[in-house]
């Protein structure tokens, strides 16, 4: 059951759309209507709240949950520069979803260890991991061109680590999962 919950909680941190205004500002939502002048989506954290809208013209972009994205922009000339920032670190985070897997490595060592000694020996290589930048032979990226790019590597580089830190925390998680009920099999066989 706990590693059921875990895996949704991990499957759910990344299925989510993301609105970004021309403040800045990110909101992490569910887009449900996009009309010709406004865009109706509910918050991320609350699926079961109220319906917002907000208008086009306050929207810089929308990169949705399968990363298709949708670019507001009523002012060319000014907003250009921004958008090629904002767009190609979100485009770093997105490549890193489809194409970061040096995080396996971390993963394993982690569940291992936290299966052959105990999840509380597990949790020194996890906070270790955890909290360690991916190394850069790890990243996988698609192309060192786009790596050259600052935002585009900061987006990658930002995202592989959250995902590593999330699969390393998960494993930890599953291990613990597997030693409770190791622990409760045996304990209700004697």
């Amino acid at each position: 059951m706990f590693f059921v919950a875990t895996f949704l909680v991990a499957n759910c941190l990344f299925s989510q759309d993301v609105i970004t205004k021309k403040s800045g500002e990110d909101i992490q939502a569910k887009v449900l209507e996009v009309t010709t002048s406004e865009v109706k989506y509910k918050k991320f954290d609350n699926l079961n709240g109220p319906v917002f809208s907000i208008l086009k013209s306050e929207l810089l972009l929308i990169r949705y949950e399968n990363g298709s994205k949708d670019v507001f922009n009523d002012n060319k000339k000014v907003e250009e520069k921004t958008i090629s920032v904002k767009d190609m670190y979100l485009e770093g985070q997105s490549d890193a979803n489809r194409f970061y897997k040096g995080y396996k490595g971390a993963g394993s060592t982690v569940l291992v260890t936290s299966l052959l000694l105990s999840p509380l020996v597990g949790l020194i290589p996890a906070a270790i991991c955890a909290s360690s930048d991916p190394q850069d032979e790890n990243l996988g990226y698609p192309s060192s061109d786009l790596m050259k790019n600052t935002e585009y590597a900061n987006g990658y580089r930002v995202r592989a680590k959250k995902i590593k830190k999330n699969k390393v925390w998960t494993n930890l998680g599953v291990a613990f999962g597997i030693n409770v009920v190791l622990v409760v099999a045996l304990s209700s066989g004697q």
